[in-house]
């Protein structure tokens, strides 16, 4: 049975509580999953918890934001089944402290433009360990600014030269990368052509990359075919996720509408064991 390794959830910025991410996971047919919050571990230990009540397989997983300084890209990577996740723990605070700069600006450029109380922003990230864009969205949207999430609106605020935006400073790319191998944890590229880092793939390989993402729900079928190349020639891991994020998805996404295959996951584990290996080898 197949599994939906890249979702997201209240946590960070998700719709959907852990245990009805869970809950929908189980009737829908998948056997395993990862919940990848942005930038925090805070739910992973009862993720696994509800998974084994539910008869879901909960791979214990997380994303990470990082900025390859070489390339000016964003560059996100998807960590699995860290022995040591306490070693990414600086990495996820530089990053939250970042992000949460940025929302403050946001907020304070957006109040001076719509009589929208703070208050109500904060309401729409509770249970989040941030604010997200999302959360400011869905504030307006319920104010009667917008009938829509995302949406002209959004492009407005948001957008390129948007104007309230305000990007977060995030960790350098290669340094995140070395903090997942210390972690004892598995590498994985999320989405290459979402922020263009397929031409990236080989530095990051040469830097200890484990795998790409080559099943996302926004690949063509020519981009995932590339990335499967790309991975055979490289001997790297495969993985699959929808990205789902409940209401906040940009179009509408169903948990499991992109999955890692049964081999797939086979691979992943046999792979996590042979770095077992080698941590005791040490």
């Amino acid at each position: 049975m197949p599994g939906d390794l890249h979702c997201h959830s209240k946590i960070s910025d998700g719709s959907l509580g852990l245990e009805e991410i869970i809950t929908l996971a189980a009737r829908s047919g998948l056997k395993y999953l990862s919940i990848t919050d942005h930038d925090t571990y805070a739910g992973v230990q009862r993720a696994v918890l509800i998974g084994n009540r539910m008869g879901v397989n909960v791979i214990p997983g997380i994303e990470l934001s990082t900025f390859n300084c070489k390339t000016n890209k964003k560059v996100h990577l998807l960590a699995y089944m860290c022995d040591l996740p306490d070693r990414l723990e600086r990495i996820c605070k530089i990053t939250a402290d970042a992000r949460k700069k940025a929302a403050n600006i946001m907020v304070n450029r957006l109040v001076k433009i719509y009589k929208i109380p703070p208050e109500m922003i904060v309401k729409r990230s509770s249970g989040s360990t941030n604010f997200y864009k999302q959360h400011i969205s869905h504030a307006l949207m319920d104010c009667g600014y917008s009938t829509e999430i995302y949406g002209s609106l959004y492009q407005k605020l948001f957008g390129p030269n948007g104007l309230i935006l305000a990007e977060p400073e995030y960790p350098d790319t290669f340094e995140v990368l070395e903090e997942i191998k210390q972690a004892y944890g598995i590498a994985v590229l999320a989405h290459p052509p979402v922020y263009r880092t397929i031409e990236d793939i080989d530095s990051l390989v040469s830097a200890g990359l484990d795998g790409i993402e080559v099943y996302h729900t926004r690949h063509t079928e020519e981009q995932t075919q590339l990335l499967i190349g790309i991975a055979n020639k490289n001997n790297l891991l495969m993985t699959g996720g929808s990205d789902f994020h409940g209401m906040y998805n940009v179009v509408p996404t169903r948990l499991g509408q992109a999955v890692s295959t049964d081999e797939m996951i086979m691979a992943l584990q046999s792979y996590k064991k042979k770095i077992a290996k080698e941590k005791a080898a040490v």
